[in-house]
């Protein structure tokens, strides 16, 4: 009890600390949402990126000297996730581990049949439950920031699948509010989880990445790409689907969005 008062005491003193001039031109330049959020999104973001940068360590891999460019960039976004609701600032995540551009795992991988075989499979970004890190490529980081309605963002994927893992789950079920509020995100995501893997298996384009019909834990965090990278688009082909998302991030990225009011289906 002591120790969570003390926390958020620290936490609430670093949120109104002045941001650095220099910050806010970094944001600025990388993050084109950023100048969009009313002031005050701007304000209470700024001061969740504080508290993120306090509390989390970065370490560069493959050579990579970390830079507060690539620290403010990926920050920013992971904060985006915790506009307007109780920040726990994705308490399963020690460290983040970025590399220059895409990195390769070993993956066991089918063969034939039962025969499995392990490989190389080359990745923009992980994380995992009992990992206590998250890993990105800097450059995907960078690009996916600079164009906020391409769809794709490895660092609000990689994120989700943090507030994913804040109920010591990975089932693309986060914290919900509410009895009420679950039995509406089960109903909607198992049909719209449905919908992508039967438009996977017969190759019918679709706003979503088929990624996400990989198993209930992508599909979230696509989910949540599309939500804040094409939330127009995503509004108009699934409107349940929105409204479940903008329940739970209390956030309405339609009204910030440079997405084009008449961007269609890939």
């Amino acid at each position: 009890m002591l120790l969570g008062f003390s926390r958020e005491r620290r936490r609430r003193r670093l949120r109104a600390q002045p941001v650095p001039s220099h910050w806010r031109a970094i944001i600025s330049r990388n993050l084109p949402f950023f100048d969009r959020l009313p002031k005050a999104d701007q304000k209470e973001l700024l001061g969740h990126v504080q508290v993120f940068l306090a509390e989390k360590r970065f370490e560069g891999c493959g050579g990579l000297d970390i830079t507060d460019e690539m620290r403010l960039t990926i920050a920013t976004q992971a904060c985006l996730l915790l506009l307007h609701r109780k920040a726990n600032y994705f308490p399963q995540l020690l460290t983040i581990l970025v590399y220059p551009s895409g990195f390769f795992v070993n993956q066991p991988r089918p063969v034939d049949g039962p025969i499995w075989a392990d490989g190389e499979e080359g990745r923009l970004g992980e994380t995992g439950r009992t990992m206590g890190s998250l890993v990105l490529a800097w450059d995907a980081a960078k690009s996916g920031a600079n164009d906020p309605s391409d769809g794709k963002n490895v660092v609000l994927h990689e994120f989700a699948h943090q507030l994913d893992f804040e109920d010591s789950a990975a089932d693309g079920v986060p914290n919900l509010r509410s009895r009420d509020d679950r039995r509406s995100w089960f109903q909607v995501m198992k049909m719209e989880f449905a919908a992508l893997r039967a438009a996977d298996e017969t190759g019918i384009s679709t706003l979503l990445d088929t990624y996400g019909a990989s198993n209930p834990a992508e599909f979230f965090a696509v989910v949540t790409e599309a939500f804040f990278e094409r939330p127009r688009a995503l509004r108009r082909q699934h409107p349940k689907l929105y409204r479940e998302m903008e329940r739970f991030f209390r956030q309405n990225p339609a009204a910030y969005s440079s997405e084009p009011e008449n961007i269609s289906r890939p």
